[in-house]
């Protein structure tokens, strides 16, 4: 796992060379056909030497999700591992590497009428008395959480009203997903972040050259596509998207895709860091593959 520009894919096909692997993408853009520029995904000839699972799996114009995604890559690590080979996880999309490794809580989806009612009665009564009722319905998430904290008492409560169960219980049922596969954890940081920086201005430099906006002009004449589907809400085609429809001067492209990466990374590192938490390797090393390679031969030898 790591940030974009931070080479997992070269160091995935590094090991891929040296280990029985097979690749699985954890990539919420490359699980879209056509959309191969923006999504720096390996063209035919490296997909063809390394293959990847769950690449090209959709069209744009749907949507793709943590669950979907979990089902998707059990799947292929059963068919692997069938086939005596090892399943490699490789991409940067944490959410994915979460539910797949922790399980996903079936938890109801937001409700504006509940959450109205909810502020309503917070506007009334004030966030610590809401945050006592909570505590009477769900003692272990009022537990963890601040009498004042109105998103996420707001979310628990409203949790509570549409599916009659404590969001502790639901979270508490996701933990029985958990899976018989035992996982080795290596994240890609970066000792420097400004050399990541400029790895993805480089990097979205050369998808301009490559003709990303000729891409997006592609998809849009091959696919009834509208800015709010999550294909053209990833970095690099919104922008463009933009671009197109006359919201961003095309002077600024480079700029805003730029700084949008590097949003994505940083919010990547932060899911890194503080939730999924692996044995982390410098990706700026001159010797990142061999790194890795060390910690994955303890467990795969």
């Amino acid at each position: 796992m790591g940030p974009t520009a931070s080479g997992k894919t070269a160091v995935a096909m590094a090991l891929a060379r040296r280990f029985p692997v097979e690749l699985i993408s954890v990539d919420s853009a490359q699980v879209f056909r056509d959309m191969n520029i923006g999504t720096a995904k390996p063209d035919a000839a490296t997909l063809a030497e390394f293959p990847h699972h769950l690449v090209d799996l959709i069209p744009p114009t749907e949507a793709y999700s943590a669950a979907r995604f979990r089902t998707d890559a059990l799947a292929a690590m059963a068919e692997i591992s069938a086939r005596g080979h090892v399943p490699l996880l490789v991409g940067g999309t944490m959410l994915y590497f979460k539910a797949l490794i922790e399980g996903l809580a079936e938890l109801p989806q937001a409700d504006p009428a509940t959450r109205a009612a909810i502020d309503r009665d917070a506007a009334s009564r004030g966030w610590p008395a809401l945050h006592a009722e909570l505590t009477q319905i769900d003692p272990a998430t009022a537990a963890r959480l601040h009498s004042t904290d109105a998103q996420r008492i707001q979310r628990a409560l409203e949790i509570f009203h549409l599916s009659g169960r404590p969001l502790s219980a639901l979270l508490a049922a996701s933990e029985k997903q958990r899976t018989a596969y035992q996982f080795t954890a290596i994240g890609l940081l970066p000792s420097d972040r400004s050399v990541l920086h400029q790895r993805i201005a480089e990097r979205f430099a050369t998808m301009l050259a490559a003709g990303l906006e000729a891409e997006v002009a592609m998809l849009r004449e091959r696919y009834p596509l509208h800015a709010a589907l999550p294909s053209m809400r990833c970095v690099g085609y919104r922008q463009v998207w933009e671009v197109q429809d006359g919201l961003l001067p095309r002077h600024d492209l480079r700029d805003h895709g730029i700084f949008a990466t590097r949003q994505l990374a940083k919010r990547q590192i932060t899911w890194l860091r503080n939730t999924l938490r692996p044995q982390t390797v410098d990706c700026l090393a001159a010797d990142a593959d061999d790194r890795v390679a060390r910690l994955l031969g303890k467990t795969l030898i």
